[in-house]
């Protein structure tokens, strides 16, 4: 696995580039797509967010892959200071590295990470998509902030534990071939 930060910065940025794609057709697709169908009047929800003229993000709306370009900025930059430094350390507070099984300490690195990225990226979600047509009120980004979290977190914790994990430590491997 990432022996340096650079190796680090690879492993982060190659789960982040999984990780957003596969949250942005969650959400538009299993969280918002009969909504989004319904306020459309479309059969299907990509056309339904090509009919309303893109994604609603920052007030506005937005073609999907500029949701994905903000939303990657975000999340690589959450990783690299926030989730990648402080899920290992929460790891190793409750695990012996040299005593604990690898593979035993890797899930409690990936439920560190899940736990500390799912909190934050709901935040800056909750500010992105914003209802800003109506105002602002302090209680409905908590609200948004709060449903988020209850959206992602399941979410979050199965794709990376048995999905998007093993495929980017697989890939990893593949790239850097240790003896």
């Amino acid at each position: 696995m990432p022996q340096n930060k650079r190796e680090r910065a690879i492993f982060a940025f190659l789960t982040v580039l999984v990780t957003v794609h596969a949250y942005v057709f969650y959400s538009l697709y299993v969280v918002n797509g009969i909504t989004l169908m319904n306020i459309t009047g479309k059969t299907s929800v990509i056309s339904a967010i090509n009919s309303l003229g893109g994604v609603y993000m920052l007030g506005r709306y937005l073609p999907i892959w500029t949701v994905v370009l903000v939303e990657l900025c975000f999340a690589y930059t959450c990783e690299m200071l926030i989730g990648q430094p402080f899920s290992f350390k929460m790891a190793c507070k409750n695990f012996d590295i040299k005593k604990t099984d690898p593979v035993t300490f890797e899930t409690a690195v990936i439920t560190s990470t899940v736990a500390i990225m799912v909190p934050v990226m709901s935040f800056i979600a909750a500010w992105l998509y914003y209802p800003y047509y109506s105002g602002f009120n302090m209680f409905t980004l908590l609200a948004n902030w709060l449903k988020l979290i209850c959206f992602n977190f399941p979410f979050a914790y199965f794709t990376q534990l048995f999905f998007i994990q093993p495929l980017i430590r697989q890939t990893f491997k593949t790239i850097f071939k240790r003896k």
